[in-house]
C-alpha cells in the first residue's frame, strides 16, 4: 500500500496526517510551530516528526509517494514562497527544502486556504465537484479557488485573497490590510462583532446583545436565532456583503459550489440562508446557480487538501 502525508502549517501549531492513497486517514497529530530565528527550525521539525510517526506506524519512508504542505502566505505554483510574515520566511522554497530532508520524497506546497479548498473538494463539503470556491470565516476571511480540479494560484500568489475584496467603498475604518471596506470587515467573526456594536451604539432599541459584557460572534448568532432584531441586522449585514461577493464570482467564472467554513460557519443554516438571500438578489441572470454548502472537514481540511495535493499529478 502507498501513503501520503498532509501538512498544514499554522502560526501556532502544525497539523500533520498520514493518509492512504485513497484518502483514509491513518494517523493525525500536531506539533508546535517554532518561529524562532525566522522560522528556520520549522522544516526540520516537520521532517523529524514525519519520520517518527511513520516509524511508529510501521511505514517505510519509501512507501510515501508524496508530501503536501499548506503555507499561510502567498505560494507560487513551484512551491516558492516570496514572504510568509506569520512564519518569518522570506524567499524560500519549502517544498524543495523539505524534500531534501526526507530523502528526496516529492513535496508539493500551496497557500493554506487553497489547500483547504482542495481538501473540501476531495472529502468535504465540495465533494463531487470540480469547480469550488471556499470561504473561511474566522478571525479574518480567507478563500481558495479550484477550477477544473486545480488550485488557482495566480501570477503573484494572490488568487483566493477573497476577504480583501472591497465591498463597501464608503467604509471609514481600515482593514488589517490597510484598505477600507474589505469583506473581512463584515464577514469575519471580529467583523460581525464590530458591526453589532456599531448597530447597538446607533440606537436605544432594546436588545439581548446589550447584556453581554464581552460580545462574541457566537452571541450575535445565538440571539439572532432567537429573533433579536439588532442581532438579525448584524447577521444580515454579513449576508449582504458576502452574497454580493458570491454574485461577482458567479458572474466572473460560475463555479459549481461555494463552501463556507471557519468558526463562523458553526452558526449553521441561518448563515447559509442569509447569504442565499442576497446571492439570489444580486445574481438574477440565471435561476441555475452554484450551490452554497457548509464545510465539513473543519480543522482537518488543510491536511486533507495537502495529502490530495501530494498525490495529484
Amino acid at each position: 500500500m502507498s501513503y501520503c502525508v498532509g501538512v498544514d502549517i499554522g502560526g501556532t501549531t502544525i497539523k500533520l496526517g498520514i493518509f492512504t492513497g485513497r484518502g483514509r486517514i491513518v494517523k493525525k497529530w500536531e506539533i508546535k510551530t517554532d518561529k524562532s530565528n525566522s522560522g528556520s527550525h520549522i522544516l526540520d521539525d516537520i521532517a523529524t516528526s514525519i519520520k517518527v510517526k511513520l516509524q511508529e506506524q510501521g511505514i517505510a519512508l519509501e512507501e510515501v509517494k508524496g508530501v503536501g504542505m499548506g503555507v499561510p502566505g502567498p505560494t507560487m505554483a513551484d512551491g516558492y514562497v516570496p514572504v510568509c510574515v506569520n512564519l518569518g520566511w522570506k524567499a524560500i522554497n519549502p517544498a524543495e527544502l523539505l524534500s531534501a530532508k526526507l530523502g528526496g520524497v516529492t513535496v508539493k506546497c500551496g497557500n493554506d486556504a487553497n489547500v483547504a479548498t482542495l481538501g473540501e473538494m476531495w472529502k468535504g463539503g465540495g465533494k463531487g465537484y470540480k469547480n469550488v470556491v471556499l470561504f473561511t470565516l474566522g478571525t479574518g476571511v480567507g478563500g481558495g479557488v479550484i477550477i477544473n480540479g486545480k488550485m488557482v494560484v495566480g501570477n503573484r500568489g494572490l488568487a483566493g485573497e477573497l476577504g480583501h475584496m472591497t465591498v463597501n467603498p464608503e467604509e471609514t475604518d481600515s482593514c488589517n490590510c490597510g484598505n477600507k471596506g474589505c469583506l473581512e470587515q463584515y464577514a469575519s467573526a471580529t467583523g460581525v462583532v464590530k458591526v453589532a456594536k456599531r448597530i447597538l451604539a446607533a440606537t436605544d432599541t432594546a436588545s439581548a446583545l446589550r447584556q453581554y459584557e464581552t460580545l462574541t460572534c457566537k452571541d450575535v448568532f445565538d440571539e439572532a436565532k432567537k429573533g433579536d432584531a439588532l442581532a438579525l441586522e448584524a447577521v444580515d449585514t454579513l449576508g449582504k456583503y458576502l452574497g454580493l461577493v458570491l454574485s461577482y464570482l458567479t458572474l466572473g467564472f460560475d463555479p459549481d459550489v461555494y463552501v463556507i467554513g471557519g468558526g463562523v460557519s458553526k452558526a449553521g443554516q441561518i448563515l447559509i440562508d442569509v447569504i442565499k438571500k442576497y446571492y439570489e438578489k444580486y445574481t438574477i441572470l440565471s435561476k441555475e446557480k452554484a450551490e452554497i454548502k457548509l464545510a465539513t472537514l473543519e480543522n482537518d481540511a488543510g491536511i486533507y487538501g495537502a495529502a490530495k495535493m501530494a498525490i495529484s499529478r
